[in-house]
Order: C-alpha cells, then structure tokens, then sequence
C-alpha cells in the first residue's frame, strides 16, 4: 500500500487514534489519584497489568500463533524490544512529571511530538506535505516555540516525552506486526522487570488503601486500549496525519492543568492554543479536500 490514506483504512485509523489521544488527554486525572505513589511502582503496576489484560485477548482470540511468530524472528523482536524501552520511560517520565505538579510542561511535550512526527514522516520515510499541510505545520511550529521562549528554559521534561514517543510511534508504525500481537510482545519483555521492581520495592504488590489497589489494576486496561487504537492508527494513517491528531491529547492535559489543578494558562498559552488549533483546522479540511479529489477506483464489472 502507498502512503496515500484509502478511505476506509484511513477513517478507521483515524477513528482509532483519535480515541487514544482523547484518553491519554484525560490521564493526568487519573495518575493524580494515585499521587501517593511512588512512580515506579505505578508504572511496574500499569506494565504486569496490561500484560495480564493484553494475554487475556490474544487467549480469547486465540492468536498465540502470531507471538510464536514474532519471538522466532530476530529483527522484529528486536525492534519491539526498543519500542519497549521507549514507552517505558516515556510512561515513567509522563507520571512523574503529573505527580509532580508539572502538567503544563507533560502537555507541552506532547505538543511538540507531533512536529516530531512530521520530522521523522520526512526524513525517514519520505512522506511530502502540500503546501497546506506545510502552512498547518509551520504555525504549530510557531506556536509551540512561541510557548518554549516564554518558559526561558530548556524544557527537558518536554523535549524528552516528545522524542521517546515520537520514536515509538515510528518503531511501531514499521514493525511488521498487528497492534494486539506487537503489544503483547511489548509488556511481556518488560514485565519480568515490572515484577522484580515490585518484589525489590518490597513487594507493593497491593495500594495502602482499596482504591489505589483498583486504580492500579485498572490501569493496566487503561493503559492497553489506547495504546491498542494507537498502533492501530499508525499502521493505517501517514505518519505526519498522525502527528496533527496527537494535538488532542496535549489540549485535554493542559485544560485539566489549568481548570482542574490551577496552573497558569498566560496570555502566551493562549497565542500557542490558537496557532495551533488553527493549524489542525487547516490540516483536517485539507485532508477532507484531497479525499474528495482524489480519482475512485473503477468498479469490478
């Protein structure tokens, strides 16, 4: 398949992956009731647990053949084994960074991502914007670093949540593998770690109370389902059409910042929120544009 989006592909895996940024734009609420926490053990929890609710789909689908697949080809296993790695510290990061009163900046490296996105869309592998789709670019660009000035500092925390997930969008986008099949291959490298952290924590198997136990076993399935319709919509979207949608996510985390856990949202906020915005308009009606003119396939006699 080309890289251009055929309509059904294309509406599902847009679908999907708009649902996976509008739950990950609503995920600072739920790590902030397990601010008690110790970070690293919400992300062994959230590890053992997708890999438990993750195996429990192969099983029910009974794809267990397709993991014997993967593990019997080197290279692929191999990149799953770096993706793994990637969403690892970038889920370690991102909790850290909500739990420590820093939602704003999470937010804002999820509004840089995408302009990785496109980066990596060009330089890897080789998709050309139009002109329209360059104009969306340039103002989220524009906004973003019109924010990055204000803050007067390297925005660590946001330049490195932006570039690990940018990388595992891309690692995953070419791995040869189904959304379920790649994931489960993921939280089964990376739970042996998850439990021996756990037992080495001395054993914080459980939360102190009953709803920390819940929130943590939960969120293995909250962590699962997006990241299920992320790998989905990568495999099925152009790479930089991907990195436009991700805006949403961001938008969810710095409006919970700012409604929800009083951080500032400055006039400066406010000039990035429009361009950027603008920019997805511009990128959404451009796509429904070139969708409509593009030629139909004939049909079959």
């Amino acid at each position: 398949m080309r890289t251009s989006e055929r309509a059904p592909s294309a509406a599902t895996g847009a679908a999907c992956a708009f649902g996976a940024y509008f739950i990950w734009g609503l995920f600072p609420a739920y790590w902030k009731l397990l601010g008690a926490v110790a970070p690293g053990v919400i992300i062994a929890h959230r590890i053992a647990w997708s890999c438990a609710f993750v195996l429990g789909l192969v099983a029910f689908g009974r794809r267990f053949g397709e993991l014997r697949d993967v593990v019997r080809e080197p290279r692929t296993l191999g990149v799953l084994a770096v993706s793994t790695a990637l969403i690892s510290c970038n889920w370690l990061l991102f909790i850290w960074a909500v739990n420590t009163g820093r939602v704003t900046e999470a937010s804002l490296g999820y509004y840089i991502n995408p302009l990785v996105n496109v980066l990596l869309a060009r330089v890897v592998l080789g998709e050309r914007l139009r002109p329209p789709q360059l104009l969306a670019v340039g103002l989220a660009g524009a906004g973003v670093a019109w924010l990055v000035l204000g803050l007067g500092v390297v925005p660590w925390v946001s330049l490195a949540l932006a570039a690990t997930f940018g990388l595992y969008g891309l690692l995953r986008k070419r791995a040869p593998v189904e959304a379920l099949t790649g994931l489960a291959v993921e939280t089964a490298l990376a739970t042996p770690f998850a439990v021996a952290y756990l037992a080495f924590a001395g054993g914080a198997w459980f939360g102190a109370r009953p709803l920390e136990s819940a929130l943590l076993v939960g969120s293995g399935v909250a962590t699962a389902v997006p990241l299920l319709w992320f790998a989905i919509g990568a495999r099925r979207l152009r790479y930089g059409t991907l990195g436009i949608l991700q805006y949403v996510a961001p938008t969810g985390q710095l409006a919970l910042a700012v409604l929800a856990y009083g951080e500032p949202f400055t006039p400066r906020h406010a000039v990035t929120f429009g361009l950027i915005w603008t920019a997805v308009a511009i990128y959404a009606v451009d796509g429904v544009l070139a969708s409509r003119a593009a030629p139909r396939p004939a049909l079959e006699p």
